[in-house]
């Protein structure tokens, strides 16, 4: 019983945690992206970094690696925030595996002890020459079976929280997924029209020059 117990703090002190940190995590993508996207058409390279590093989120933080490399290529830009995406997996699941062991072992745990407090019973009641009520008899089971109910008590919210915190850590990834790509495709679309303005303004100064 001591043993769950113990689980049960671990796993409610993982759970907290790792909410906190999801609700820290999560920003509003779409708002986001369109004050981003003012900034992105304005070549405002400086204050769009320092709006990524205003708001400390997983997204933002692929959002700023992309910005920071806005003079790369489509395809350099892809990578880049492909790779920033994974380097922010590992942060997301941390200490989620606690869970899911937890939530696993804890049913064990339980089984154990009542295997344990069964044998304990059938001992005394053999020490008893064989002679023992049902009350006797009922008792021990009853102290038994405890542990196996405590068990399944701390493993069904563990797979809760789990399922959980997995559906919040999928939500993330695909906000980094579009958030990425969203500002791939701002980059590369502001570039395209400044080069295509730029062009445009080459004849008029050819024509000066041969006035």
């Amino acid at each position: 019983m001591w043993l769950i117990l113990l689980c049960s703090v671990v796993a409610g002190a993982v759970f907290f945690e790792r909410a906190a940190y999801f609700y820290r995590a999560t920003i509003r993508v779409g708002e986001f992206m369109r004050g981003l996207s003012n900034l992105i058409q304005h070549h405002r390279w400086p204050e769009a970094q320092m709006e990524c590093a205003a708001t400390p989120s997983p997204v933002t933080r692929v959002i700023h690696a992309a910005i920071l490399r806005h003079d790369a290529t489509r395809a350099e830009l892809k990578e880049i925030v492909q790779e920033t995406g994974q380097l922010e997996v590992p942060r997301l699941e941390r200490r989620l595996a606690i869970l899911a062991t937890i939530g696993f072992v804890a049913p064990l745990i339980g089984f154990l002890g009542t295997v344990a407090g069964l044998i304990e019973a059938f001992v005394n009641i053999s020490s008893q020459s064989g002679y023992a009520s049902a009350t006797d008899i009922s008792g021990g089971i009853y102290q038994s079976l405890l542990t196996t109910a405590a068990g399944l008590v701390v493993a069904i919210p563990c797979t809760v929280a789990y399922a959980y915190l997995s559906s919040r850590v999928n939500a993330l990834m695909h906000d980094m997924e579009r958030a990425g790509i969203e500002t791939v495709n701002l980059i590369h679309e502001n570039r395209a029209t400044a080069e295509i303005i730029e062009f445009g303004r080459a004849p008029r100064a050819v024509r000066k020059s041969v006035e």
